[in-house]
C-alpha cells in the first residue's frame, strides 16, 4: 500500500556532509520524494515532534540536539512516499540506538554515541501511520508537498505579516 513517511536528515548529518550518503542510501528504496527543505528547527517544533517523549528524562537532551545545539542550526526535512515506504525508510535506517544498529543501516554506519551520552544517530524516520501523518504536518505546509491527494485540505484567508523577496 502507497504511503508516506518524514524523514529528517538532523543537524549532525548536515554538520558531518553526510547528506550525500544518506540520500544514495535512502535511494536504494526506489521510493519517491515529494517534499524536501532545508529548516532551522525553533524549540517549539522540536517540542512538537518529540511530544510523545516530554516525560522521558532525555527529552531536553533531544529537544536540543534536534535545534541544533550541539551542531549545526538546521536540518534537511523530506518526504518520501510508495509501496511500504515507513517498513522501507525504517529498515535503511536502522535501530534508533547507533550501537544496536546493523553496520550496514545508515545509523550503524554514521551514527554514534558521544562520550557525553548524547545519541547522534544522523536521521529520523516515522515510526507508523499516525505518526507519519502527525509528523508531515507538522513539517510541512500543504503546498510544499508535490502530492495533489496526500492528506485533505482545505482553503484558509489568513492575515499575518510574511516574509517576501524584495
Amino acid at each position: 500500500m502507497d504511503e508516506a513517511t518524514l524523514v529528517i536528515i538532523k543537524p549532525d548529518g548536515l554538520q558531518k556532509s553526510l547528506t550525500g550518503n544518506v540520500l544514495t542510501r535512502l535511494s536504494e528504496t526506489k521510493l519517491v520524494i515529494i517534499g524536501a527543505k532545508i529548516k532551522a528547527v525553533s524549540r517549539k517544533l522540536a517540542e512538537e515532534h518529540y511530544r510523545d517523549m516530554k516525560d522521558k528524562p532525555f527529552f531536553e537532551e533531544i529537544v536540543k540536539y534536534l535545534i541544533g545545539e550541539f551542531h549545526t542550526k538546521r536540518v534537511l526535512a523530506l518526504v518520501y512516499y510508495g509501496s511500504d515506504a515507513i517498513q522501507k525508510i525504517r529498515k535503511v535506517c536502522g535501530a534508533t540506538s547507533p550501537e544496536e544498529a546493523e553496520p550496514s543501516t545508515i545509523r550503524g554506519s554514521f551514527g554514534r554515541i558521544t562520550t557525553k551520552g548524547v545519541y547522534e544517530n544522523v536521521i529520523h524516520a516515522s515510526g507508523n501511520k499516525e505518526d507519519a501523518a502527525r509528523e508531515i504536518k507538522l513539517w510541512f505546509d500543504p503546498d510544499e508537498i508535490v502530492s495533489d491527494s496526500l492528506y485533505p485540505t482545505k482553503e484558509v484567508t489568513r492575515s499575518e505579516k510574511i516574509l517576501v523577496w524584495n
